[in-house]
């Protein structure tokens, strides 16, 4: 685990509002991927599961509540979406990023350590901006021994 700072960024996507009780998940990635040739004036091949939680989400952590889902490629400043997709605009911030490599049950085991210890122990606290995965080269969705990058917002006490 390391802190990392990144600049206001720019991607294309789609959203969809869920919730981890109504996970819609599998619907959004299956609605983008298909289209994700159209997008122009990419930066990488990496993919980019965001989300963009209502204020104090985790501190009143119910899994019915609802957020914001996305399905995105990072590109250029001034890209323009595609019909039917939207720009997402990335603010800047430092982010706690790790490697997660595995399943669901062991993702929200690291992600609880990460938030409730990690974070706290180094001085730091859960900011409101987004969170996102960087879905790269070793990302293989459904296999065991896929890998993905995570990015979780924070900010100094």
């Amino acid at each position: 685990m390391f802190i990392k700072h990144t600049t206001a960024r720019t991607f294309v996507g789609v959203h969809q509002s869920m919730s981890l009780v109504d996970n819609k998940t599998a619907d959004l990635w299956r609605q983008f991927m298909p289209r994700r040739g159209e997008i122009a004036d990419r930066v990488g091949t990496e993919l980019y599961s965001l989300q963009v939680y209502p204020e104090g989400y985790y501190q009143r952590f119910n899994p019915a509540t609802t957020f914001q889902k996305w399905a995105l490629a990072e590109v250029e400043a001034g890209a323009l979406p595609p019909e039917g997709m939207e720009l997402f605009q990335l603010p800047e911030g430092d982010y706690v990023v790790f490697i997660h490599k595995g399943d669901v049950a062991a993702f929200v085991a690291k992600l609880q350590y990460v938030l409730q210890e990690w974070i706290p122990a180094n001085g730091l606290q859960l900011d409101e901006r987004p969170h996102f995965e960087v879905l790269g080269e070793k990302y293989r969705n459904g296999d065991p021994e896929s890998e993905e990058e995570v990015w979780v917002p924070v900010r100094k006490m």
